[in-house]
């Protein structure tokens, strides 16, 4: 049984997507080639700064444009979604075929249209989940670069090309860090997802309540409102789950924004304006843009970047950076969302020395 159309998905996602700037052809081939280069530089910066060890050799980012990076995180989602495929599929007989059939076309256009809208935007990502590799050669995660956007981006905000793509790759590069020197951290993070997703009630009746939820979250983001789908279509179990989801992933959001703001100084010439301009432009877009957004629940991970990374420097100028990794330890020692919230409760649960941050220690405030 098929929940989801993906062909149709990539074929909607493709054909709604705006197209990248122009740019030459020599342009465009020089972009791609500086990235793949500094994505390696990025890697070493970020290894020697974070001291988390890995045994993966480095690989030179993968970059694609806009319908590459669409097909990509179908191939993604299909994965990710195989547990609860299955468990409909175990159900098929409940439900008509001409009912599963319509309810998998009209799911791929919607994840096609949230994927053309999102394909504009996404500068990078580390992607967890591929599909198998029958050699079982291939690595497990590939760190993924959309090179339009980057060039857009650095063209909307006249930042210098090269200091502003080493940037974005510091971020990026922490990611592969991450999961390929914590070994045990995608497989809680899959984990997770697919507890997620199965415990969803998909019954008709629930789907419907669900649905309603679902209307009302528009209407209160288009008032202005604080409404997400994200949250709209959760049961109480889901919300429980998606709470350990969203610790463990301000974390990682919040350690790359932290790495890349730490490395930066002594890397990136232009880091300053930077980073001034990309967090005005975080923040803008039209009110639609806002709206959409506010709906995806990519809102919800601009929060993240500075909720993470405000946890990660307190730690670090509380214990330093050896006492810091202990949070990568195993997924006891993760923080949780309340944790995140208030570092010394992290500190005093897994260092055993209940110190409080270095600005409250000498007197300062923030």
């Amino acid at each position: 049984m098929q929940v989801i159309d993906w062909d149709l998905a990539v074929t909607t996602g493709t054909r709604l997507v705006r197209p990248g700037p122009q740019v030459s052809r020599e342009e465009a081939r020089q972009a791609v080639a500086e990235l793949r280069q500094l994505s390696r530089e990025a890697e070493g910066h970020v290894r020697e700064f974070t001291r988390i060890d890995t045994e993966t050799a480095p690989q030179p980012a993968t970059i694609v444009d806009r319908s590459g990076w669409i097909k990509a995180n179908v191939e993604g989602f299909r994965v990710v979604l195989e547990p609860l495929t299955e468990r409909m599929a175990a159900r098929r007989d409940q439900t008509p075929a001409i009912v599963s059939a319509v309810g998998s076309r009209i799911t791929g256009v919607e994840v096609g249209a949230v994927l053309a809208f999102l394909a504009s935007r996404v500068l990078g990502q580390y992607e967890l989940f591929l599909p198998p590799d029958p050699d079982g050669q291939a690595a497990a995660g590939r760190l993924t670069l959309v090179a339009p956007n980057i060039v857009h981006a650095e063209q909307e905000l006249n930042v210098h090309p090269r200091d502003f793509r080493l940037w974005v790759c510091l971020h990026e590069e922490t990611h592969r860090v991450q999961f390929t020197g914590v070994p045990w951290l995608r497989e809680y993070v899959r984990s997770q997802m697919t507890e997620f997703l199965l415990a969803s009630d998909i019954d008709l009746s629930t789907l419907l309540e669900r649905l309603r939820s679902a209307a009302d979250a528009v209407a209160d983001a288009v008032r202005g409102g604080e409404g997400n789908l994200i949250d709209a279509i959760q049961t109480p179990e889901q919300k429980e789950i998606l709470d350990r989801l969203t610790a463990v992933m301000t974390l990682v959001e919040g350690h790359g924004d932290y790495v890349m703001d730490a490395v930066g100084p002594s890397v990136v010439p232009s880091v300053a304006d930077i980073r001034a301009k990309f967090h005005h432009r975080r923040e803008g877009g039209s009110r639609l843009d806002r709206t959409v957004r506010k709906l995806l629940g990519v809102d919800l991970k601009m929060k993240q970047y500075a909720q993470g990374s405000a946890f990660v420097r307190t730690v670090v100028d509380s214990v330093g950076m050896d006492g810091f990794n202990k949070v990568w330890t195993s997924p006891q020692t993760l923080p949780t969302q309340d944790e995140i919230s208030h570092p010394e409760r992290w500190i005093a649960r897994v260092i055993g020395d209940p110190a409080l941050p270095a600005a409250e220690a000498d007197g300062t405030t923030g």
